[in-house]
């Protein structure tokens, strides 16, 4: 029997089956590791929090050139839309944000951005005493314990930002995710929205750059809704007591 492409499509929706973008997963992602990590970890920090009356804080960094992430738009049959971009080696943005959460409380993004126009001797990204005072931060503006969730990256646990965390952090307690497991991490989403609001900008300079996304940034931190929804995407959710 022969089928159009029309008939094929009605008799797979007809099945239950629908036209999706795939997620990417990592080759290397342990899903028994991320089984066992949901199963024992997670209450573990859950009571943690409950039992610290913590916010639950999730950090993750990211960057952004002056190349623009692509996204569709319109125009004419037949002409494609170009967006003119540097092809120089013009400098970076580099963010880390945390989306902190806790039951009974609006939900909170803190942010912080480093520029570097490739100067000589700038620094081109955070470091372990960056990521130190952005928590200390947090810890001031939230005014309450801490319980953290990270990565796996090198300056998250080598012996200069374990020092760190230990010297008059009290207030401070750490966990990691699974390695490979963005998904799990709500800031992500902070990410991915930021990019998408970003798609096709044409910016001139790394300091225009810099400014939409501060913009982006700020929006987001008064839309406690869409952070919650960030958070629920990855289905680490703070039952309430």
């Amino acid at each position: 029997m022969r089928f159009s492409d029309s008939q094929i499509s009605r008799i797979l929706h007809e099945m239950g089956f629908s036209v999706q973008v795939p997620v990417r997963r990592a080759a290397e992602r342990d899903p028994q590791a991320v089984e066992r990590w949901m199963r024992e970890v997670w209450p573990e920090i859950e009571k943690t929090v409950r039992a610290q009356e913590a916010w639950l804080v999730f950090e993750d960094e990211a960057g952004q050139s002056l190349r623009p992430p692509k996204a569709r738009t319109w125009a004419r049959r037949g002409n494609t839309p170009v967006v003119k971009v540097t092809g120089k080696g013009s400098g970076r943005v580099s963010l880390a944000a945390l989306v902190c959460s806790s039951p009974g409380r609006r939900s909170r993004l803190i942010y912080r951005m480093l520029v570097h126009t490739g100067r000589k001797g700038e620094k081109k990204g955070f470091r372990e005493d960056d990521f130190a005072a952005l928590l200390d931060t947090a810890h001031r503006q939230l005014d309450a314990k801490i319980v953290l969730i990270w990565d796996n990256a090198t300056q998250h646990k080598d012996v200069v930002m374990r020092e760190l965390l230990e010297t008059r952090r009290e207030w401070l307690t750490v966990f990691r995710l699974p390695p490979y497991t963005p998904d799990l991490n709500p800031t992500e989403g902070v990410w991915a929205h930021l990019k998408k609001s970003l798609a096709n900008l044409a910016a001139c300079t790394i300091r225009q750059l810099a400014a939409k996304t501060r913009t982006r940034l700020k929006k987001m931190q008064y839309r406690a809704d869409l952070l919650d929804g960030f958070i629920r995407e990855t289905g680490l959710i703070l039952t309430p007591p």
